[in-house]
């Protein structure tokens, strides 16, 4: 009976207006109601939650987020045969007929006997589907031969390079009504490549691509005397020395000017899904594909990813965008990326449904957008755009249904936002006054060290792995693992971080609380608990706001996740948890409120998530560009800070929840256990780093050095260089092969575009039988070298049986040069960029391609060498003017045996900068 009278006199004080209100869940007015909140809150008990609930409340979480992966990325039409797909429908097993053919070619790379095979099979089938189409459709089919030809591109992988080809043939297709004449000045590309690196027979990259497309013509050949446009199918080679195919098309053939969109069809792993990873600049396409799409599939995050640089690949969109100034959509298979240039890039690893999904959502869009009057006008698109047209924000939902909004409409929503969740917490601090912001001070540290912590604890792992582990990465094989080595210390570093804070912020709450003598230390424990958990759960709407407001600055479309992490728990949080009644303590937290605010999240993001986990596990194969440069606990680093961060966004508003019940040591428990297991795992070998399936990527060159040797009697030493861009030493590979190598980093190979750091040699019997002869050696000879106003060389290089190689141009030393081939003048003055003080000239091409050049170089001025410190000019004269590289597509017989002795879970990888099975190595010394 005494409280009611310190209640109503408490009602009377002008000090009650300073007291936080319950939407702030600041200190409260306890003098007021006291009785009904004792009545709620009675013990110790009252503030605590169960922790076999919360335990299983986290593994539904768990499921939820795998089961949304799953129905996301995983799930995949039926195939469909060609009578239930008709004359006008797309066929899995039609096109699968057409994978099955190419791959049985082997590899086919430029220049190959095969590449010639797997041309006349696509060339064959093109004519068939002439043969077929619809009385009212013209297919004209064009054996398109390319001429020389040198693409500069200015950005992203290519960047300080001329990549320079000759002698490509590429196979043409373009539908279009008979009696529409106006459709041929109006086209839709789709475009892809049928020539593969040396290392792979190329299911997935791109014999999967080329298939979808000549099952697409041939319905499209069905339903084109409708149309008002015209469709083109490029079926290029070239695409893997540097994107040559795509350049020699849209800069020599004569249905360039006609073509107003384009669509790229690529791989990055073999099957799965296809899904956008690039659009626009112009959002008709994109547009366009939501609305038709059967199985939707794209989202803007790996556009944001790969136009960032972080993931080092190209496409032959760069060629469309940047030099035909075209916009469209770009597509990849992502699947098992491991396998990428690998020789699991193989059918027997190619989904069921794969071809499918593609093709259906292929044919649907280009029956949308083929028929229309209105289609964009090729360059016109990017003109729009740059005069205020709005890219496009994309993402799918479970692979069912696209949202697409513009970037301004974004920035108008995010700005809305912002400004709405700056005001209501200005309001709320200004009415909980001093204490209200030292709570959300602390509660804001507590995400801090949730953080540190949780990055701290996954680098840990990641710095220890390859200490005990036969490899660095020994979870590419089984990519589950990284839930026990990076996701279980990330939890316990992400709640013991959360722990540090939640007691700060305890003692802070239990100071304040202690002032106000008004309820038994019990129910003033219980309150301070209660307190604590409400303000961690805030930390998270900050947490998430402080993304939403740089990504709305920089204007990354991805910011969107953001906004849903922000606003679904904020109005749970506002619609179950908060009160206008300033007398009603702190409560627990429904569940309700954390399942509701949830729920959206999880949908949008959670598959995404593991997704890009997935293609980060498939890069580690091959992270190491220059093989040796980076340490080997660096991938693990990146991948494990990637998930620890993953962790405390998405577990931020979770953890809240733990500190009240009795499940923190269980997790603990647990979590260290999965990280114990997984650790035996890996170190006792019981789980395999690589498989036949999964293999580590490295590669066998025979080298022929005549670096060195620049007039004198060429003596040219040959050996056999092992290098491998997956991280890790080698030597289980060179126990297995047993050919004499000697594996370290006392000798750095220099190949031009890229450099061994660490590797494996050996000098044995190269002699005997070595495969390559005094002919086949490269030749850099200097014609001539004149000094008057300005010192200009000229240099003669014979390439002899090479018809792909990379020339480094010293640029320290060269202002600018004349490239030259078989008279015509390749590569003008004028324009040159670099890399690390070179410019590198990489040149591919067919059969008939030159092997005789001319390079005129033109010296920089002396000056420009002597400003520079005499440390930096002494490393600089012991670099040579010119490095030359030239690969011949030939087994020596050394190179065979140890290609034969190779484990089962290892295969050569290829790309563009990669040397063949022979390399030659010569320079030309500036001193010559």
């Amino acid at each position: 009976m005494r409280k009611r009278p310190e209640a109503s006199s408490s009602k009377s004080k002008p000090s009650n207006a300073q007291e936080p209100s319950d939407d702030d869940d600041t200190t409260r007015n306890s003098n007021s109601n006291v009785a009904d909140a004792s009545g709620s809150i009675t013990g110790r008990r009252s503030s605590r939650r169960s922790g076999f609930v919360w335990l299983i409340l986290f593994g539904v979480l768990v499921y939820s987020s795998w089961a949304v992966y799953y129905y996301q990325f995983e799930s995949l039409p039926s195939p469909l045969t060609a009578g239930q797909a008709g004359k006008r429908g797309f066929s899995e097993v039609e096109a699968m007929k057409h994978v099955r053919a190419l791959t049985q070619l082997g590899p086919h790379p430029v220049g190959s006997d095969a590449l010639d095979l797997a041309l006349q099979y696509v060339l064959a089938a093109a004519e068939n589907i002439k043969k077929t189409a619809h009385w009212e459709v013209d297919v004209q089919v064009d054996l398109f031969h390319a001429k020389s030809g040198a693409n500069r591109l200015v950005s992203g992988l290519f960047k300080g390079k001329t990549l320079v080809y000759s002698d490509l043939n590429h196979i043409v297709l373009r539908i279009l009504p008979k009696y529409a004449s106006e459709a041929g000045e109006n086209a839709i590309l789709v475009s892809s490549h049928i020539d593969t690196v040396f290392s792979t027979e190329g299911a997935g990259d791109c014999s999967s691509c080329v298939a979808v497309m000549l099952e697409l013509s041939r319905g499209i050949s069905q339903w084109a005397h409708g149309f008002k446009n015209a469709i083109i199918f490029l079926f290029n080679t070239g695409e893997e020395e540097g994107l040559n195919g795509a350049h020699s098309f849209m800069t020599q053939h004569p249905w360039n000017a006609t073509i107003r969109m384009a669509i790229d069809l690529e791989a990055m792993g073999v099957g799965g899904k296809s899904g956008i990873f690039q659009a626009g600049p112009h959002p008709w396409a994109i547009e366009n594909y939501a609305s038709a799409a059967k199985y939707p599939s794209g989202h803007i995050v790996a556009q944001d990813l790969f136009s960032s640089g972080i993931i080092k690949s190209a496409t032959d969109f760069q060629v469309y965008k940047e030099v035909a100034g075209l916009s469209g959509l770009d597509f990849a298979y992502t699947d098992n990326s491991g396998v990428y240039h690998t020789k699991n890039d193989k059918i027997d690893l190619l989904k069921s449904g794969s071809l499918q999904h593609l093709g259906e959502n292929m044919l649907a869009f280009l029956l949308q957008v083929a028929p229309t009057p209105h289609l964009p006008k090729g360059k016109a698109m990017g003109e729009e755009e740059k005069n205020g047209h709005d890219t496009a924000i994309f993402f799918d939902i479970l692979g069912t249904y696209m949202i697409i909004y513009s970037q301004r409409f974004a920035s108008m929503l995010h700005n809305s936002v912002i400004l709405q969740s700056l005001l209501i917490w200005t309001a709320s601090l200004f009415m909980g006054g001093y204490p209200a912001v030292v709570s959300l001070g602390l509660s804001c540290l507590s995400a801090i060290l949730m953080l540190v912590f949780s990055i701290g604890f996954a680098f840990l792992a990641a710095f220890i792995l390859p200490l005990i582990s036969s490899s660095p990465v020994p979870y590419v094989a089984s990519p589950w693992l990284v839930v026990g080595l990076f996701a279980a210390p990330a939890i316990i570093g992400a709640l013991t971080g959360q722990h540090f804070g939640y007691l700060i912020l305890q003692m802070y709450l239990s100071n304040v609380y202690s002032k106000r003598k008004l309820l038994s230390s019990v129910n003033q424990a219980d309150l301070i608990k209660l307190e604590a958990e409400r303000w961690l759960f805030k930390a998270g709407f900050v947490q998430w706001l402080v993304l939403l407001i740089l990504g709305n600055y920089y204007k990354i479309g991805s910011s969107y996740m953001a906004l849903f992490w922000l606003v679904p728990p904020a109005f749970a949080y506002g619609l179950l948890e908060a009160t206008l009644t300033p007398a009603r303590l702190p409560r627990p937290l429904k569940l309700a409120t954390l399942l509701m605010g949830l729920a959206v999240p999880i949908v949008i993001s959670s598959g995404t998530f593991i997704r890009l986990t997935a293609t980060i596990i498939g890069i580690m194969v091959r992270f190491d560009r220059n093989p040796g440069s980076t340490p080997e606990w660096l991938g693990n680093a990146i991948l494990s800070v990637f998930i620890a961060v993953i962790v405390c966004f998405t577990l931020i508003y979770v953890l809240s929840y733990v500190h009240l019940s009795g499940a923190k040591r269980s997790i603990i428990l647990a979590t260290s256990v999965l990280f114990g297991v997984s650790l035996i795992f890996v170190s006792s070998g019981i789980i395999p780093p690589f498989t036949g399936d999964a293999a580590r990527a490295l590669n066998v060159v025979h080298v022929v050095d005549t670096t060195g040797s620049y007039g004198n009697k060429q003596d040219p030493i040959s050996y056999l260089s092992l290098f491998s861009s997956t991280p890790g030493n080698l030597m289980k590979e060179v126990e297995q092969i047993k050919e004499g190598f000697s594996c370290g980093r006392e000798k750095i190979v220099d190949f031009v575009t890229f450099s061994v750091e660490y590797g494996c040699l050996t000098y044995e019997d190269l002699d005997n039988g070595r495969g390559w002869s005094d002919a086949d050696i490269p030749s850099l000879h200097v014609d001539s070298d004149t000094n008057a106003e300005e010192r200009i060389t000229k240099v003669a290089i014979d390439t002899k049986a090479s018809i792909r190689w990379s020339l480094a141009i010293n640029t320290e030393e060269i202002k600018d040069f004349i490239f030259t081939g078989d008279s015509e003048e390749l590569i003008p003055l004028g324009n040159k960029t670099s890399i690390d003080g070179w410019h590198i000239i990489q040149f591919s091409g067919g059969k008939e391609a030159p092997r005789k050049f001319e390079l005129t170089l033109f010296w920089a001025k002396e000056s420009m060498k002597s400003s520079r410190s005499a440390d930096r000019r002494q490393m600089e004269d012991q670099l040579p003017l010119l490095k030359l590289r030239t690969d011949v597509d030939r087994l020596t017989p050394k190179v065979e045996r140890v290609y034969k002795k190779l484990p089962k879970w290892c295969s050569q990888f290829g790309k563009s900068t990669s040397p063949y099975n022979l390399a030659f190595l010569s320079n030309l010394p500036v001193d010559f």
